[in-house]
């Protein structure tokens, strides 16, 4: 169908990039969700954590819209192409991509003496330098049709410090600095390409107490200085920005997806 919405969503097993599918699915969009974890209890790093893109899969299908489970590990360039080359190939293109997974393995949460060479180098491949690969492999096809929207999925960590150490309610530098570099993407994207008719934005969620987050900081110290929001918060309003025109008016520029959710009322039974 001419007019099909093909959504390409990285980290799409769990929290925001999961809830994202799900928002996306209930306006019409068809997902396609990659990540790590192909099904329930086979985390790809062996941590105990819930969801999988079969699950997420499964639950866009219920609510009427196809869906394509692809493995992608951001630590692996050639999962990246492998990924893109499927979706490409099956669904023939992509109009919005949610540039959403990261990589949180050891050294997310070390202070600065602490940090080991290779922890920074994996943080900046999973966080930095992967998200340029996906930029690079799946955009000429997008310029091609002349449409479509880039969200990438941005952290106040990035832009702000600590209001204390990591452990007891901050964060790590290493992430921080590799979400940082992220955050600085689209603004480039938007000035590069200012006739292509792609729309480049960032989303900041807020504070969303998702389960990876559980699992770097299992005392929830961070919630002593922040609010947590569901992340089907932020979920709707990548779905307002990809499917409502929203992100057009954003080109270039960084959503701050708790306000905007308030603002816009959407997401009507969550107050901040």
């Amino acid at each position: 169908m001419a007019d099909r919405k093909i959504a390409f969503v990285t980290g799409a097993s769990r929290g925001i990039g999961r809830a994202a599918c799900l928002a996306l699915a209930e306006c019409g969009w068809d997902i396609v969700a990659t990540a790590r974890t192909v099904r329930e209890g086979a985390a790809a790093d062996g941590r105990p954590l819930s969801g999988s893109i079969e699950s997420t899969a499964d639950e866009v299908q219920k609510r009427g819209q196809q869906a394509l489970a692809i493995p992608l590990d951001l630590l692996e360039p050639t999962s990246i192409d492998a990924a893109i080359a499927q979706a490409l190939a099956e669904w023939g293109h992509v109009d919005l991509l949610l540039n959403n997974g990261i990589y949180t393995g050891p050294g997310t949460m070390d202070h600065v003496l602490d940090l080991k060479a290779e922890q920074v180098q994996a943080l900046f491949q999973g966080n930095l330098f992967s998200q340029i690969h996906v930029v690079q492999q799946l955009l000429p096809s997008m310029f091609k049709r002349g449409t479509g929207t880039v969200i990438n999925m941005v952290s106040g960590s990035g832009t702000s410090d600590p209001p204390a150490a990591a452990g007891a309610g901050g964060w790590g530098f290493a992430y921080a600095a590799s979400k940082a570099a992220f955050h600085r993407m689209v603004g480039i994207l938007a000035v590069e390409h200012p006739e292509s008719g792609l729309s480049f934005v960032n989303l900041d969620p807020g504070f969303v107490m998702t389960e990876a987050m559980r699992l770097n900081d299992p005392d929830a110290a961070i919630s002593d200085h922040f609010r947590p929001a569901p992340p089907s918060v932020p979920a709707s309003v990548i779905a307002w920005l990809a499917d409502k025109g929203g992100a057009e008016q954003w080109n270039g520029n960084t959503v701050q997806a708790q306000k905007v959710a308030l603002k816009l009322s959407l997401h009507p039974d969550w107050r901040g």
